[in-house]
Order: C-alpha cells, then sequence, then structure tokens
C-alpha cells in the first residue's frame, strides 16, 4: 500500500536534501539525505545488513523537525480558552480556512442575507470587530488566507464579501484557488498561528460543525504550520482581487 506521506521539513536552503517525511498512518519517519559510502565509514556500523542504506543528516534536521514526544496526545482546549487567545496574543494572529462551508455561518442570519441579497450590510460594532480593531490598533498583525474552489461554493463567496468586514478592522485578508494550494501542496487543515509559537488546529465534522480546538506547542509541529503559512502568504491574492477575478467569470 502506498504511503501517506507528510513533508515535515529541511535543512537545505536551495530546495534539495536532506528532508523528514513523517508516514501519516504508521508514524514512522523516512529521512532523504546523501548515502554514507566510503567503506570505512560503512564498516562501523552496527547491524547493518546488505541492502540496507545509511544517510547522512546534520543533527539540526532532527532537531528541528523531528517529534519531541514519542506519543503524541492531542491538548484540547474549550472554546472560551481558545477565545481569548484573540484577546491575549502578543504580536500575530494568522489562520488558514480550507474548508467549502462553516456550519456557524449558515446558522448566521447574514447568510440568508446574503442568499438573497448577494451582499451584506456588515455590523463593524460587534465583540470580534470591536476587539480586532483593538489589537491591530496596537501595530499586532492578523490576517488569514482562505481557499477557495473553482467555481467558489456558496459559503466562500460568503466569506469574499465577509472579508470587507475583516479588512475594515484591520485584518490582512487573502485568498488562493484551491488548485494552487494542492499544487503548492498546503495543508488540508484548517488552523490559526498565534506569535508563531503555538498552533489552534480546529476539528470539524461533515456537517462543518467545529468540533474541538487542538493546541500544538511542539516547536517541530509549529515550525510545519509556519513554513506552510509562509507558502500561502506568498502565493495568495487580495480578497478584492479575487473577488474581481470571479466577478468576471459571471
Amino acid at each position: 500500500m502506498t504511503r501517506r506521506l507528510r513533508f515535515n521539513g529541511t535543512d537545505s536552503k536551495n530546495g534539495a536534501c536532506p528532508a523528514l517525511h513523517e508516514d501519516l498512518e504508521s508514524g514512522e519517519f523516512v529521512v532523504q539525505g546523501p548515502p554514507l559510502t566510503d567503506p570505512e565509514d560503512l564498516s562501523q556500523l552496527q547491524h547493518f545488513s546488505d541492502g540496507e542504506l545509511a544517510v547522512v543528516v546534520p543533527r539540526e534536521l532532527l532537531v528541528h523537525f523531528g517529534p519531541k514526544e514519542i506519543e503524541r496526545v492531542p491538548t484540547i482546549i474549550d472554546l472560551d480558552e481558545f477565545g481569548r487567545l484573540f484577546e491575549t496574543f502578543e504580536h500575530s494572529a494568522w489562520r488558514l480556512e480550507t474548508r467549502r462551508g462553516y456550519a456557524s455561518d449558515r446558522e448566521d442570519e447574514t447568510y440568508q442575507e446574503f442568499v438573497e441579497t448577494g451582499t451584506v450590510q456588515w455590523e463593524l460594532d460587534d465583540d470580534w470587530c470591536n476587539n480586532m480593531r483593538r489589537q491591530t490598533s496596537q501595530g499586532k498583525r492578523v490576517g488569514r488566507v482562505r481557499i477557495v474552489d473553482s467555481p467558489p461554493t456558496t459559503g466562500q463567496l460568503y466569506l469574499l464579501d465577509n472579508a470587507r468586514r475583516n479588512s475594515a478592522t484591520g485584518e490582512d485578508m487573502r485568498n488562493l484557488w484551491r488548485a494552487d494550494a494542492g499544487r503548492l501542496q498546503l495543508p488540508e487543515e484548517d488552523f490559526w498561528i498565534f506569535d508563531s509559537r503555538m498552533v489552534a488546529l480546529l476539528h470539524f465534522d461533515d456537517e462543518d460543525v467545529l468540533l474541538n480546538v487542538e493546541l500544538i506547542t511542539d516547536p517541530a509541529e509549529v515550525v510545519r504550520y509556519l513554513q506552510a503559512k509562509d507558502v500561502a502568504l506568498h502565493h495568495a491574492v487580495s480578497y478584492d482581487v479575487l473577488a474581481a477575478e470571479v466577478a468576471a467569470t459571471k
């Protein structure tokens, strides 16, 4: 059976090896690097059998991108604690949104307004907007990249309109086509990154209902999400640019 491998990271500065991949099913790791070929070096290896290959990697590869726990035990936080993260972060909060819709959006009165009229008169004086203005006025950076299908779902069009509200509070709102996200091998996960040291991974059911929030602080895991952030930000476009592209196809 073909392995489901996830790229965890590399210490290479030019896109080559060494690199570390994780088998998402078995939990095993695949280490990629230059082979050890000198016979005198190989003779020093213990329990080395025919057909096996030794590779050489820098210590930093395993320090930076290897797991720090033998068995990963998820840390689940409640929604109140999750909400407080948006009030206590020190310098940055950033999200990747990958779903085709969210149950919480569909339950909002503004969703029906959007379905009926194609736009919404957004409220800018609610708790979320007031807090975001307070945070961004202090120089803190808040932003998102939202993945969009072609053609966009109703939920994605709703959020594209909603981005006007987010942007008005100081959030940096960007979008990326799903085909591009796939080509770039971005994770199909919804998550927030706080202060480049903490990830809040959002778990949903098949009906787009938020089930729980998993807090990740393992440096090796956080780095993987930070790499995804860098890639997404580099290729994403401002929400108004993508809105114009969508409008042009109608």
